[in-house]
Formats: structure tokens, sequence, C-alpha cells
């Protein structure tokens, strides 16, 4: 008999149903793969915490910080010579009865004498301001260069009106005046403090940096200088350091240089 080839095997009822429950879950799996991929980023971040950002409380007025590449010692403070010569209460001239050279000022006013530096910048610094008064008025000069013997008698006349204490407020012992330096000067007044509130006083008060004045005794500095209010004092530093000053708003010499104050003698 040729030789006849097997039945086919029936798959069994139970074993379909098996097949079909492996599928299906096989089916599931892919579909919650497919869902997570969707749903969730391929990696996740954690969100930043922004922190609170710190409350400033209101801070004083910023002490004035020289800028960097301003040299403070190429001139002395303690050499009377000086341009830059500390002079104030607690910082007498070396000698005490020290005498400059000197030159005429031939300005309108006091017919006095100065360092030669500071006469050619008070010269340039009348003639402009002549030019540029609405009112045409011109400047006065009242006290430059008092030497020692001078200074002696000024001091003691106001001794005399006000009494010391008073006079220490307003007037220089001798050999502790910048007056004596060849330096400084008073300019249209010497004891009114109302200067400062007009068109001339404001205009120095504004520009005389420029030719190398400051005023030295400012408003509401006395516990620093030694010194009340006297917008009509000015003390010539040159045009470098002034222009440094004004750029940084020092208020005194003591401030700039670190200089202790020197309210009393």
């Amino acid at each position: 008999m040729p030789e006849t080839s097997p039945p086919p095997r029936v798959m069994s009822r139970k074993g379909f149903l098996s097949a079909m429950i492996a599928a299906v879950v096989v089916l599931l799996i892919v579909v919650i793969g497919l869902v997570t991929l969707l749903l969730v980023p391929a990696t996740a971040k954690p969100k930043p915490t922004r922190s609170a950002s710190p409350t400033r409380s209101p801070s004083a007025t910023p002490t004035p910080t020289p800028t960097p590449t301003f040299d403070k010692n190429q001139f002395s403070t303690t050499d009377a010579t000086s341009l830059w010569v500390m002079v104030d209460k607690q910082h007498p001239l070396n000698p005490r009865d020290y005498a400059p050279a000197l030159a005429p000022l031939n300005l309108p006013g006091y017919k006095g004498l100065m360092r030669p530096e500071a006469v050619a910048a008070m010269q340039k610094m009348f003639a402009d301001y002549h030019a540029q008064s609405p009112t045409g008025d011109g400047l006065t000069v009242v006290s430059p260069y008092r030497s020692y013997p001078d200074q002696v008698s000024v001091y003691n006349g106001w001794v005399r009106r006000l009494g010391q204490a008073q006079a220490d407020r307003q007037s220089a012992r001798p050999g502790y005046s910048e007056h004596q330096t060849g330096l400084a000067v008073d300019i249209d007044t010497a004891t009114n403090q109302g200067f400062g509130t007009t068109a001339a006083g404001q205009w120095l008060a504004q520009n005389s940096w420029r030719y190398g004045f400051v005023v030295r005794y400012q408003q509401g500095q006395e516990p620093i200088t030694g010194y009340e209010y006297e917008p009509w004092h000015f003390r010539y530093v040159g045009v470098e350091l002034a222009t440094e000053l004004q750029k940084q708003g020092f208020p005194s010499l003591e401030t700039f240089f670190g200089y202790a104050p020197a309210p009393s003698y």
C-alpha cells in the first residue's frame, strides 16, 4: 500500500486561547510603552527653584573712593613746599614760620602775592569768569598770602573781637594757616557765608577745580576740617588733584588722604 501522510495536527481550543492571551499581553505592553514615551520627556529635568530676592535695606551715602590709577603719593602732604601739603589744626607747617617763593597776583582787589603756580591759575580763572559773567562783574582778591607775622596779627584781631573759641572756628593760629603756604586765597569777602549763594560764589564752586582750586572748607565739614563753612576760601592743589576731588566727590583733603578729623588743636 502506498504510504499516506499523517493527518495535520489541529490546535486544541485550550492552546488557541493561550496564544490569544499572550498576543494581547504583548500588544498591551507595546501600547503602554508608546504612551509612556509620548507623555514623559526623555530626560526629566528638575524645575529650578527660584529663591526669593533678598530685601535691600536702605544704605548710607557711599564713601568716595579714589580712582585706582590716581597716584596719591606723587606729592608730599608733609613738605611745606608741596602743592599737596596738609595744613589743619593737627598739622602745622614745618617750620611754622615757613615762607614760600612768591609772585605778584596783579588782580583786582588786594595787591598781594601767591606762589607762581597759583598766580597763573588765578589770573586764568579771573579772566574766564569775567568773560562769562552775565552781569559783567568781576572777582576781587581779598586775602592771598599771609606771612607768619601777618597771621599773628590777623588771628589776635579775631580773638579780641570774638573770643578764642569763635576765632578758632574761622581763623587759623600762626603756623597753622593755609594762607601761609602761598596756595590759599579769599575771594570777594572774608566773612560772609552768603557769598556761596551769589552768582560769583556759585560759579567758583562749580568751576574752580578746572583751574586747580578747591573750596577748602565746605558746608557741613567743620567736624573734619576744623573750620566753619567758608565759600570764599580757595586752596590751590593743581588741576590733577582738584579734578579727582571733583570727580569722586571728596569734600575735604583730610578725607581724600585718609587723615584723621582735625576739629581742634
